[in-house]
């Protein structure tokens, strides 16, 4: 499998740094997202993702040829199901996660039909061009979902991966997957200072070296963490204390998308 282009066919497919199985997990694409092809390593293909750039190895057997036409909707919610028959008792119901690309093709009552085949409720589902209104109310819904050094869904994100997820979902475009490139190129920087005396807003972002997070309101921040092992909220001074005391320094930079 070589073509210049392809498309992810399994729910979530890893993106690894070298062309193994056992090589360390950068990144994650999702069901739809297409891909350009860099090298031809076997079972393993070197690409490039379309939405944010982000370059690693991923397995064929998670890749199929992309869609004739482009994508319409993406689900609303962290993780719906992929139904074989418009019927909530169908199985097997395969998952499927916030950030996926699909084309709906027709209804049938409360099931919207997939053109790449099954159904999902048409109630998770929010068309590509109807963002969510509030990138934090998005990141919100990922509360408690499991830490993943290169994750990006419900299932297991890191830091990044959360604060990309609700900023793409919120129509933000051309998020990076990083937060090193996050903190370069994500929205306005502000003043350091703003940590200080509660003036920061929902929504902005907080960095430290190799770590982001978002703010709720002027005091509190929600992000995902190696420390709980999870997506948390908590105060962002407490945050501030436990990291530069850990050994991961203070805050580098702030941006406001």
């Amino acid at each position: 499998m070589s073509a210049a282009r392809l498309a992810v066919s399994a729910a979530i497919a890893p993106v690894m740094d070298a062309p193994r199985a056992d090589a360390t997990q950068v990144s994650q694409a999702l069901f739809g997202e297409t891909l350009d092809v860099l090298e031809d390593a076997g079972e393993w293909l070197l690409c490039r993702l379309r939405g944010d750039g982000y370059e690693g190895y991923l397995h064929t057997a998670m890749l199929a040829a992309p869609p004739a036409a482009p994508a319409t909707h993406t689900p609303a919610i962290p993780q719906t199901l992929l139904f074989p028959a418009p019927d909530i008792k169908s199985a097997p119901a395969r998952p499927l996660y916030m950030g996926a690309r699909l084309r709906v093709s027709g209804r049938m009552e409360q099931f919207s039909k997939l053109e790449s085949g099954g159904y999902v409720i048409t109630s998770h589902l929010r068309p590509l061009e109807a963002p969510a209104p509030d990138a934090a109310g998005v990141a919100e819904m990922f509360l408690h979902a499991p830490y993943l050094w290169g994750g990006r869904s419900v299932a297991g994100l890191d830091c990044s991966g959360l604060v990309q997820m609700a900023l793409t979902m919120a129509g933000h475009a051309d998020v990076p997957r990083d937060s090193g490139d996050q903190a370069r190129r994500t929205g306005a920087p502000m003043p350091l200072e703003l940590t200080r005396g509660g003036r920061l807003r929902r929504g902005d972002l907080v960095f430290w070296k190799g770590h982001v997070a978002m703010m709720l309101d002027a005091e509190n921040i929600i992000h995902a963490n190696g420390h709980h092992m999870r997506v948390a909220i908590e105060p962002l001074r407490a945050a501030m204390t436990r990291i530069e005391a850990s050994g991961g320094g203070r805050v580098t930079s702030l941006r406001r998308p």
